[in-house]
């Protein structure tokens, strides 16, 4: 299993469970697993559904912010990473 850097989370909304992230590296898709890292955070999970301005998106590419639902609390500044296999 080998993890490719992509993004940094910038907010999280803690009443609807969606990480603000920004898109740094490569592209992210509906369907791809992702890694979040931080000081007190650490799982994986497959991404489900992604929005750009709260429309449904597909795939997002380095320079986007994006919103995906997590199935954990995530913090300002956490580090995801695309799964690649």
């Amino acid at each position: 299993m080998t993890e490719e850097k992509i993004g940094v989370v910038h907010h999280y909304f803690s009443k609807v469970g969606v990480a603000a992230i920004k898109i740094l590296h490569s592209t992210l898709s509906v369907g791809d697993s992702i890694h979040i890292v931080g000081a007190h955070t650490d799982f994986i999970q497959q991404v489900e559904t992604m929005q750009i301005n709260r429309n449904p998106v597909q795939m997002v590419k380095a320079g986007d912010d994006v919103g995906i639902k997590t199935k954990e609390i995530v913090r300002e500044h956490d580090i995801v990473y695309k799964i690649v296999d």
